[in-house]
């Protein structure tokens, strides 16, 4: 189906995929440790809108409903890009420039050491934006003989950091993967780091000499009307309920210190859903062809071969600039070769996707930090129910 006939999908087509859809979001939500799940789907026309909630959304028995808040985890990638290209249409960055020209060296010196020599002054905006800097990843890592920092978390509870703390971790207790790429070059590694992320966030705060909170109500909240995404510890636009509960396994996540440190979003399922619209149709930039250099070169991770990389994203995504590209190989789904989707996950099972072949905007969450492969597993069958229904 093609943009130009979304609009097919109405009537017992439209009932058929709400009732699968319903199914799916059933299944889920009967899976272990999974309390409670949300989902939507939406055309670009308009003409099909579908939207699911089940589960408790907290320890009291609150049930989950369309205006929960959750955290969307690294979907929050997409607003800190979004943020920065702000900034780079403005004159403010540029994303050849290096790391240095914006944050202090006496902060970042010496973070990127390998084989003896000092890339950090190599490491540009365009590097942080497609994970392609070699930094390892503060959160999920490991130092020799040690904990990662999201172990410690579990183990110790609660904790607050900054970026002073993200960047001792990186320079002192971890070792880069890999130089920072030249973007010219034929095959550009990329590893997936949430150090890269967190650079931007002090970029962004140290070039407006705003709190990441100010900068993006400035830069994305307020122009597009998104009145109930908020940084937690800040409060949203307009009142909105208490937002779910965060899992991790079998244990409720009690960590408002850490999640305020992460500079990831709580948002509504129908603000992610607006923030994507606005996105795909140029409304989050002055040139809507900012939005085609965040798609403009797709670079793929390579295959987990450690224990943070089974964690994070890796074969067969693919990443541009804040944006995940996913499609299943055709000799994994020999039924049933689903379309590419656009778009990002987190690692608590969460994710928000645009599908250009079938024009579909899916977005969801489960809250369980054990599930970040849901997304993978789920978007496959909710695009073949969504195909399949239009046949």
């Amino acid at each position: 189906m093609s943009p130009a006939d979304s609009s097919r999908r109405t009537g017992k087509d439209a009932e058929t995929s709400a009732w699968r859809l319903q199914a799916l979001l059933e299944d889920i939500v009967s899976r272990p440790q999974i309390r409670h799940a949300i989902m939507a789907v939406e055309d670009g026309s308009g003409a099909f809108r579908w939207l699911g909630a089940l589960g408790d959304a907290d320890l009291d028995g609150r049930p989950m409903q369309a205006d929960t808040p959750f955290m969307i985890a690294s979907v929050s990638k997409m607003y800190i890009a979004s943020a920065i290209l702000r900034l780079y249409e403005r004159g403010d960055v540029g994303l050849d420039e290096s790391l240095l020209a914006y944050l202090p060296e006496t902060l970042v010196g010496g973070l990127h050491r390998l084989g003896g020599v000092d890339y950090t002054a190599a490491i540009t905006i365009r590097h942080l934006l497609g994970h392609t800097s070699g930094l390892p990843d503060y959160i999920e890592e490991r130092p020799k003989g040690g904990q990662s920092l999201v172990e410690r978390l579990l183990q110790e509870g609660d904790m607050a950091w900054g970026i002073d703390e993200v960047v001792r971790i990186v320079r002192d207790e971890l070792r880069p993967h890999f130089r920072p790429q030249p973007m010219e070059a034929k095959r550009i590694k990329a590893r997936y780091s949430d150090t890269n992320y967190r650079l931007l966030i002090a970029i962004l705060e140290t070039v407006t000499g705003q709190s990441q909170q100010q900068v993006f109500e400035e830069l994305l909240l307020r122009p597009l009307d998104l009145r109930h995404t908020y940084l937690p510890g800040h409060s949203p636009l307009d009142p909105a309920p208490a937002p779910a509960t965060l899992w991790f396994g079998d244990e409720p996540l009690d960590i408002p210190l850490a999640l305020a440190s992460f500079g990831d979003l709580y948002c509504t399922i129908q603000d992610t859903l607006s923030f994507l619209r606005a996105l795909l149709s140029g409304e989050v930039f002055d040139d809507p062809a900012t939005f085609d250099l965040m798609q403009s070169q797709w670079n793929r991770f390579g295959l987990p071969r450690d224990q943070a990389a089974l964690r994070s994203p890796g074969w067969p995504i693919e990443y541009g600039l804040g944006l995940m590209r996913f499609r299943l190989p055709r000799i994994l789904t020999p039924r049933y070769t689903p379309p590419a989707v656009i778009g990002h996950s987190g690692s608590t099972g969460t994710w928000l996707f645009y599908c250009p072949q079938l024009d579909l905007l899916l977005s969801g969450a489960v809250d369980q930090g054990t599930a970040g492969a849901v997304p993978y597993r789920l978007i496959p069958q909710m695009l073949r129910v969504l195909d399949s229904a239009t046949r």
